[in-house]
């Protein structure tokens, strides 16, 4: 199970870092941990890029 949350871990801060490794997301045992942390990754950054426009739309 430790595999799987470094792999999720790794697309997670990928996808934070809007780097995805292919080779990674296509693995037949981990792509798919890699692949949900990637996305989630890629929602936080919209979720903070969302709040900072709000912050500067409310201004």
């Amino acid at each position: 199970m430790d595999r799987e949350f470094e792999e999720y871990a790794a697309g997670r801060t990928d996808g934070l870092a809007a780097h995805r490794d292919g080779d990674r997301a296509g693995h037949t045992e981990f792509g798919r941990d890699y692949r949900i942390g990637f996305l989630d990754g890629r929602l936080e950054v919209f979720r903070m890029l969302a709040s900072v426009r709000k912050i500067v739309e409310d201004d």
